[in-house]
């Protein structure tokens, strides 16, 4: 899937909800603002295509559902509010499927923006597939955590809000998820490629 991403300064996102709280119609460019972003984050937490578009077309259906409501809260409250809403969704997803699984490399969706040959395609899909595995691997909290900072591209204050907890609490987390993923990725495909080369 290509996505695109538009810009959008504080000032503009402000003026595009307050718009969008009168007029849903409006909120297309919220949603040009935000899908890559969605989608990326959706995408790593459940995997399959089909399963991230569903995901993705329910949290932007809620979002604009309850866009009246929305106040905000600092400068960077509604993707908060968004990601949160997204967050919940996913939850309710593993709630029903009750594990996390591995899915077929032809079911994963592609991220890239511009296009891309078929291997090329294959190789970027075996990628999201080693990452998401390895992600996987971690505490929730810290796939939380890593998949809304770095897919999502959430601050951490951002972060603090969707998840209810104390900013310093996702740093602590982000530092040592990160440092246990980079161990598990030395480990698993550094370490596979010594092997192999010696094996020569």
């Amino acid at each position: 899937m290509r996505v695109k991403t538009s810009v959008m300064n504080t000032d503009q996102e402000k003026e595009w909800v307050a718009i969008a709280q009168k007029d849903p119609q409006a909120f297309k460019c919220l949603y040009d603002h935000y899908f890559a972003r969605l989608y990326s984050y959706v995408s790593y937490r459940v995997g399959r295509v089909q399963d991230t578009e569903d995901l993705v077309a329910e949290t932007f259906l809620k979002a604009i559902e309850g866009i009246e409501s929305f106040r905000w809260q600092h400068e960077n409250s509604f993707a908060a509010w968004l990601f949160r809403i997204a967050r919940n969704l996913i939850s309710n997803f593993y709630r029903q499927k009750k594990r996390w699984e591995s899915v077929p490399l032809d079911e994963l969706p592609t991220l890239q923006t511009s296009s891309l040959l078929p291997d090329d395609v294959v190789l970027q899909k075996e990628k999201f597939q080693s990452l998401r595995r390895l992600i996987s691997t971690l505490t929730p909290r810290q796939q939380e955590i890593i998949t809304l900072r770095f897919f999502g591209g959430l601050r951490n204050q951002e972060i603090a809000e969707v998840l209810g907890i104390d900013e310093r609490t996702v740093a602590a987390h982000l530092c040592r998820g990160l440092e246990t993923a980079h161990r598990k990725y030395i480990n698993e495909f550094v370490g596979t490629e010594e092997r192999n080369s010696n094996e020569r």
